[in-house]
């Protein structure tokens, strides 16, 4: 899986296919293609697909791609699941004639079982994945139906959540049952992409497929229910990103483009969701047991959550990883409030609990960035982040502002919302401060000083408890350094036992109630070797090396989060890694 693009109904030369395909890059993956239906002199369309393939990076590969034009091409990005990194096993596969070329995001749960039926047929397959039943099935099928209704019964074997785009006759042809796709709708032309950022060049009014949806693209748009063949009127929606969002600029990457972006976006934040605050904070205080569920960084924001709300507004939440949310469900009824939290908002892992919940009536709120996403389509109550795209995989601006709602709906639900939009234009201020060059000259050092070593440990206790296991993350995520975060108190509960001469132990400090025993923590750590790094209001002798962000309540572990960001990114670019693109991860978890 990961990411696909396609491009109909005017001329397109191979070049276009591939700057679109680049622009989903950032989602990850290990081997790439396209595919092109090309045309003669004569603009005759000949009944053939020209097929490219390569392993590794858009950017390393050597290649020369054909300058033919197509009316039709077809592109995919992948993380290899079924079948090992080889240019056979890239997507886009093919049928056996060579005429109907398919690119899928997601699991074929049976498709040892259709591979074993059509074999039997005589279809010859030439690689180990999954995706290549799509094509032969849908061959078998175009032997007794038309070519819409061949795929779609073709797809409705399918088990799993899927996501495929079909290049067939004069048409592309997409439908889905988990992973995202997204119509982007041009003049006289359309295209289709994993997501927004693949199609923000050429447009911003798109149609975000549902799950049970198929389209056809040609001449026209045609969306149907991939269940009953029943036509479907299209939901045609204006995106506000620009396509310069999606630009690196003056910045060498995304990450740090991001990372500066966080200003704008608290400052949006604390100006702009007082009305949003309000009506999350009301659908919070009536409910009967409310749980926050996310993933990945996500996840410790709603951890972070259940901090805000208990000391904030006095109020008791529940938080669960988005995976572990199952075993949990035995909670769930009529009142019960589930808020997710997702970046892209097509996490399989907080989508599946939240369909299960809706199902048991309980309702769903999400607090996610990306408009028509899946989760923000299956949600009762929706609060957009608007925090831009954000294409670097690990997470920066989108997570302070979920840091930045959770603050504002925690302080709405105690009537002091001012207060929390003081403390969040005070949090962008401070932000600007750590990334000029006095800030950032410290963190370069004691950034040049952990990339070597193999482990570093993070404490916090409260808020900044959350804050820890977040810098974790992103150190892990970003730089390959082995890093765990723990609450300071469990030091003495065996965690000492690693400390030894020389290691690195991260210690968040914020002037709140927490300040004296952080420090007593981090004096245990001292006296048994450890290099301790404070980031916090207040320097300390017990600190070897300080990172000072301002004094901002509750506020301050945003601050502390954007110096564990700034540290992962100079570790990795001395240790020469790309980090808006570390090995084995994808932006968006679509497969279980």
């Amino acid at each position: 899986m990961c990411g696909i693009i396609g491009m109909a109904s005017r001329n397109f030369s191979s070049d276009e296919a591939l700057d679109m395909l680049k622009r989903l890059e950032y989602r990850g993956y290990d081997s790439w293609g396209i595919a092109s239906l090309i045309k003669d002199k004569g603009q005759r369309i000949k009944d053939k697909i020209i097929v490219e393939k390569h392993v590794g990076k858009i950017s390393d590969a050597n290649f020369t791609l054909s300058t033919l034009h197509s009316s039709l091409a077809l592109g995919h990005t992948r993380w290899a699941t079924h079948g090992g990194v080889t240019r056979a096993n890239a997507h886009p596969h093919l049928d056996c004639l060579g005429q109907i070329a398919v690119v899928h995001n997601g699991i074929v749960e049976n498709f040892q079982q259709l591979k074993a039926e059509l074999s039997k047929r005589g279809h010859k397959f030439t690689t180990e994945t999954d995706t290549e039943v799509i094509a032969h099935l849908i061959e078998q099928e175009l032997k007794v139906k038309p070519l819409k209704e061949a795929v779609r019964k073709s797809f409705l074997r399918l088990k799993g959540l899927n996501a495929i785009v079909v290049m067939v006759g004069n048409f592309l042809i997409a439908a889905k049952s988990g992973s995202p796709l997204v119509i982007g709708i041009g003049k006289d032309e359309f295209f289709v992409s994993s997501d927004a950022a693949g199609v923000l060049k050429h447009t911003n009014r798109v149609v975000f497929v549902k799950d049970g949806q198929i389209a056809v693209l040609g001449d026209d748009l045609k969306l149907a229910n991939i269940s009953s063949g029943r036509e479907a009127t299209p939901v045609v929606k204006t995106l506000d990103w620009k396509f310069e969002e999606g630009e690196k600029g003056k910045f060498a990457h995304f990450f740090l483009k991001e990372t500066y972006e966080q200003p704008t976006v608290l400052e949006n934040i604390a100006l702009n969701y007082k009305k949003q605050a309000n009506e999350m904070a009301k659908l919070i205080g009536k409910s009967h047991g409310v749980f926050l569920v996310a993933c990945g960084s996500a996840s410790y924001a709603a951890l972070a959550g259940t901090y805000l709300f208990s000391k904030v507004a006095k109020v008791h939440v529940n938080f669960s990883i988005g995976s572990e949310f199952n075993y949990l469900e035995d909670y769930i009824g009529r009142g019960t409030l589930i808020v997710s939290i997702s970046q892209s908002g097509e996490s399989v892992d907080v989508i599946a609990p939240v369909v299960r919940a809706r199902q048991k009536g309980a309702k769903v709120a999400a607090i996610v960035n990306v408009l028509g996403s899946t989760l923000y389509r299956e949600s009762d109550h929706k609060l957009l982040l608007s925090a831009g795209v954000e294409k670097a995989v690990v997470a920066t601006k989108s997570l302070t502002a979920m840091m930045a709602v959770l603050i504002l709906i925690a302080y709405s639900l105690s009537g002091r919302q001012k207060e929390a939009q003081g403390l969040l234009m005070k949090s962008a201020g401070d932000v600007r401060e750590i990334l000029r060059k006095k800030s950032m000259v410290k963190i370069k050092k004691i950034a040049s000083f952990l990339k070597n070593k193999e482990h570093v440990y993070i404490i916090g206790r409260g808020l900044s408890y959350a804050t820890a296991l977040e810098a974790t993350l992103k150190l892990k995520e970003t730089t390959y350094i082995h890093a765990e975060g723990f609450a300071g108190g469990e030091l003495k509960h065996g965690v000492i036992a690693l400390i030894e001469k020389g290691t690195p132990v991260v210690v968040f400090a914020p002037n709140d109630e927490t300040f004296e025993e952080i420090l007593s923590n981090a004096a245990e750590v001292k006296v048994r070797g450890g290099h301790i790094i404070g980031v916090g209001p207040k320097n300390n002798q017990v600190f070897d090396d300080f990172v000072k962000v301002g004094d901002l309540r509750e506020v301050t572990m945003i601050s502390q989060i954007v110096v564990s960001q700034l540290l992962a990114y100079y570790i990795a670019i001395a240790k020469g890694i790309n980090p808006d693109m570390p090995r084995n991860l994808a932006k968006s978890v679509t497969v279980k």
